[in-house]
């Protein structure tokens, strides 16, 4: 039955329709890619990628279709003259092949286009082992098994596996394929009583095919020998004892039979009958399972095992020498240190006068107050972590708290298309905050404030187009007489040119980011792309608009270059008068001889990263780790600047013969960028769990693994690892303070502190040596846990916590600081306090200071106070930590001296009615009526405490409390304000 003639002709149709639509989206995402590189100046990296993939996806399909489609040409082309029914094949095979005969050449031509699609696909994707192969650069370093040097197995050996996986599946699809032609034609049949009848084509066709997958096998013997290096069979990672004396002449034995056994399947060639065959298959089995597995498992089981840490000392000790070479920790410096728990009192007061510099604010909990005191308006918004970098303050650099003010959603009720992508376009400042000061109410005195920004960075570009958290694509520019529209920021009370009494200023895009989409094919590229008609119909885009997308910094960076791996926190700087994010971005391997293979994604992983929500680039396990490349993005313009950072490594040498002139040389980085860049955290994470174990460099004392460490646990939370922390601090036989990225060690099985690490995290220099401080194992030092504990258990400490939270408000663990100090360590913690009830407004501010040295706890309302409870005598405050009381309040605005007074006032009773209270405990026995009369007198004194808070919108805190060392003071007085 015939389809009429309309549904006949509409079929065509329809697929034509099909066909464009499919073409026009492949087409619109392709030329937005390439109109997107263009835009960043990185055309040269879309079409490397491009013409690689384009180039192997031909030629892997080709060969794909060469190999197994020329085989299923040769067995129909063998067939015997008289098909099928000279064995009196079975009608199965009959009927399949009149249903197939007439469409043969159609069935042919599907199979091989599907075949040619997926082999192309997998070929295409594996692009990046092809640039490394053929643009490989010599480490100049010999293995220590084969002498080889290192770059055979990070470059040559992925593409060897590659192209024998191709072989094998191409050869193992011809096997298939062929014997399925040969079985439809007539070439064998299969019949119970006879086994298999072969024609002596199909005989000699299959033959050959095995053959050569035998021949592929033998190849593949050999090029295990050097996988070997990569062996988990021993202690460590690498090649063990029995890899070296039992498998790898093993595999050299199973090579040469794999060749001997491929010589007897050709010779089924000229030979008839499956004895040959039979033979070969039979001693390839065997001596694979007896030579392959039961050989090496004798050898391990009856030589390695009784006597284990002989027999691999060898190779544990290249396991530890590559690995250390590998992660960049072979040039750790290790010194002991007695870690005293008391010294000299004067030595010890002139030391602690250095010490309230230091950073108290930590920017782990500080997003809310942020938000709270510099959002300005609710569609602006803080990350979740805040970032620490270095800025002057009275010409001296100070560790400082950083955030940009990037542009959030659209007021409730105001979610439209134009506001989403045409009006709330950008962020707009800077902000900053040293990390050691803080003003009366504990709150950070910030350094650089407000729209437009206020403070000591000078004039430059405060508008965030690209930022972590921009919109996934706006549309900005326009001619200069057409009305802005894009909100620049809020502006209250005051009229401009621009604001048209709307309480805000516009402003309309003059910078060069983004792709031009002033004519009418883009725009409908990109409608297409985004799904979007607006794109199309919407009277504000103009010839000059310009259409911003792919704006997180990590992002743009991986597109650009997407042979690097990033670290996962990128973070602001003002430099040279512009804001930029500052990435840290790694060249990785997993093929490092000898090095110990780690999940780059659990080597980085601690308490902080787990706020920074899901990684957003890719992790897997590596062996070889560098911070090769400082990559930046400015916030305006979105322009992407990588520096070689590591010039010498050789992996990125080999990616920039691939991807030649993208990576600028380290010599072009400004003085304004080198100041603020850094020591990356993920790398130094992944070396400090490296050094857990890696720290041990002998293979006898590895091997036992008495001494391995672990990183504590976050004290404040107790979840997941302590991060590491940023500070200024002095190492002991330094002279000066620097800039570090610190850490500690703790025991396997226990929580005494066992070292403490440090780097210079200045960016002085590509590979600045870690210092470690390591413990003598017989002195108990308190490790993080450890201080976090004796401080919550003090008396003293937790009875004013109690204080503290006894009107309404949690209690905040800062970050806790571990410092060399006096031949011994110094623990420092901020205490924060932040209202209980959840509220949209609640923020946490500074309000007391932990310390502890030795066995001696200090606890005050600065940390110069609670230095002096720990080390008596007087800790002189720097000048620039004088308690700022107006540094956050409005111009013209100060405390009211009668506030001060009756805060003084309330406090002086509070403090007495507390004293009074333990008097009546400690009595023999207790005067309850007394300790009745304090208790009532202190409910009184902390009422009047909120009255005075609701009053003058501050938080007060308690006064001072007595020495948790022991030392009380001689009177109550007036809590000073927090300062670092």
């Amino acid at each position: 039955m015939r389809l009429p003639r309309r549904p006949r002709l509409l079929i065509p149709v329809l697929l034509a329709v099909v066909a464009i639509v499919v073409l026009l989206l492949v087409f619109s995402g392709i030329y937005t890619d390439y109109l997107w590189y263009d835009s960043v100046s990185f055309s040269s990296v879309f079409s490397t990628m491009l013409v690689t993939q384009v180039v192997l996806f031909i030629v892997g399909a080709a060969l794909m279709i060469a190999i197994v489609g020329g085989n299923m040409v040769l067995a129909h082309r063998t067939r015997p003259m008289f098909g099928p029914g000279m064995f009196g094949a079975p009608q199965g095979a009959d009927r399949y092949r009149v249903a197939l005969d007439p469409h043969r050449r159609l069935v042919f031509l599907i199979g091989m286009g599907v075949l040619a699609l997926f082999t192309g696909s997998s070929t295409a994707g594996l692009w990046k082992t092809w640039l490394q192969f053929v643009n490989r650069t010599p480490f100049n370093e010999k293995d220590a098994q084969f002498g080889l040097d290192l770059s055979f197995f990070v470059f040559t050996m992925p593409f060897l596996r590659m192209l024998l996986n191709f072989l094998f599946t191409a050869v193992i699809l011809s096997i298939i394929a062929a014997t399925i032609v040969h079985y439809l034609y007539g070439g064998f049949r299969i019949s119970s009583p006879g086994g298999v009848h072969a024609t002596r084509a199909a005989r000699a066709h299959l033959s050959v095919l095995l053959g050569v997958f035998v021949l592929l096998k033998a190849a593949a013997y050999w090029l295990d020998r050097y996988s070997l290096v990569f062996s988990d069979r021993g202690k460590t990672f690498g090649a063990s004892y029995t890899d070296v004396h039992a498998v790898l002449p093993a595999k050299g034995i199973l090579a040469v039979i794999s060749l001997i056994c491929a010589l007897i399947f050709f010779a089924g060639v000229i030979r008839p009958g499956g004895m040959f065959p039979g033979v070969a298959f039979g001693l390839l089995v065997l001596s694979a399972v007896l030579i392959g597995t039961v050989y090496p498992s004798l050898v391990e089981q009856f030589q390695v095992r009784p006597n284990q840490q002989s027999k691999e000392q060898a190779y544990i000790q290249r396991n530890i020498d590559a690995t250390r070479k590998a992660y960049g920790v072979d040039t750790a410096k290790v010194t002991e240190y007695s870690a005293k728990t008391d010294t000299d009192a004067s030595v010890l007061q002139t030391e602690a006068s250095a010490i309230p510099g230091m950073r108290l604010l930590d920017p782990s909990l500080l997003s809310p107050t942020f938000q709270q005191k510099q959002q300005i308006r609710g569609y602006y918004q803080f990350p979740e972590q805040l970032d620490i970098d270095r800025y002057p303050v009275d010409g001296k650099p100070r560790d400082t708290v950083v955030a940009v003010r990037e542009i959030g959603r659209p007021p409730e009720g105001q979610r439209n298309w134009i506001n989403d992508h045409l009006v709330y376009t950008h962020g707009f400042g800077f902000v900053a905050a040293p990390g050691n000061k803080v003003d009366s109410s504990g709150l950070p005195v910030f350094s650089e404030r407000d729209i437009p920004p206020v403070g000591d960075l000078g004039d430059y570009e405060p508008r965030i187009y690209f930022g972590e958290n921009s919109p996934d694509y706006s549309i900005v520019g326009g001619p200069k007489s057409a009305r802005p529209i894009e909100l620049d920021y809020p502006q209250q009370g005051q009229a401009g040119a621009d604001q048209n009494n709307t309480g805000q200023v516009n402003n309309t895009y003059e910078g060069k980011g983004g792709v031009s989409i002033g004519n009418f094919f883009r725009r409908l590229l990109y409608a297409v792309k985004y799904g979007e008609t607006n794109l199309l119909l919407n009277s504000n885009i103009n010839d000059e608009s310009r259409i911003l997308y792919n704006r997180e910094p990590v992002q743009r960076i991986q597109q650009v270059a997407p042979f690097l791996t990033l670290d996962r926190d990128p973070y602001p700087a003002v430099v040279d008068g512009r804001i930029v994010w500052i990435v840290d971005a790694y060249t990785t391997s997993d093929s490092y001889p000898y090095s110990e293979r780690k999940s780059l994604e659990s080597l980085t992983t601690d308490v902080q990263s787990s706020r920074l929500g899901v990684p957003q680039v890719p992790r897997d396990e590596i062996n070889y780790i560098r911070n090769s490349v400082k990559a930046t993005v400015d916030a305006y313009d979105g322009t992407v600047t990588l520096y070689a950072w590591d010039e010498s490594d050789p992996v990125l040498k080999t990616w920039e013969k691939a991807f030649g002139g993208v990576v600028k040389p380290a010599s072009q980085i400004t003085p304004g960028l080198r100041a603020h860049l850094r020591y990356p955290a993920d790398l130094f994470k992944a070396q400090r769990e490296i050094l857990t174990s890696y720290h041990v460099t002998d293979a006898n004392a590895f091997f036992s693994g008495q001494d391995f460490w672990k990183v504590p646990e976050d004290p404040a939370t107790g979840k997941s690892k302590q991060p590491p922390y940023y500070v200024t601090m002095k190492m002991p036989g330094s002279e000066t303070e620097r800039f570090s990225l610190t850490t500690t060690f703790v025991p396997n099985q226990r929580q005494n502190m066992a070292a403490f690490m440090a780097v210079d995290a200045t960016a002085s220099g590509p590979n600045p040596p870690l210092e470690i401080l390591q413990l003598p194992s017989t002195t108990a030092i308190q490790g993080p846990p450890q201080a976090q504990n004796l401080f919550e258990s003090n008396t003293t400490v937790s009875t004013e916590l109690n204080l503290l939270r006894g009107g309404g408000t949690d209690v905040l663990y800062g970050n806790l600081l571990t410092l060399p100090f006096g031949g011994g360590l110094l623990y420092v913690e901020p205490v924060y306090i932040q209202p209980r009830a959840e509220t949209s407004g609640k923020y946490p501010t500074l309000r007391r200071v932990l310390v502890l040295y030795g066995e001696k706890v200090g606890f005050g309302p600065t940390l110069s106070n609670a230095l002096e409870q720990v080390f008596g005598g007087t800790v002189a405050t720097p000048p620039d930590q004088t308690p700022d009381q107006t540094a956050n309040q409005p111009p013209g605005q100060v405390t009211p001296p009668e506030s001060t007074s009756a805060l003084t006032s309330a406090l002086d009773r509070a403090q007495q009615a507390y004293d009074d209270s333990q008097k009546a405990l400690s009595a023999n026995p207790p005067d309850w009526k007394a300790y009745g009369d304090a208790q009532a007198s202190l409910k009184k004194a902390l009422d009047d405490l909120a009255k005075l808070k609701t009053g003058t919108s501050q938080t007060p805190a308690p006064s001072a409390s007595p020495s948790a060392s022991g030392s009380p003071p001689a009177g109550a007085t007036p809590s000073p304000a927090p300062s670092g």
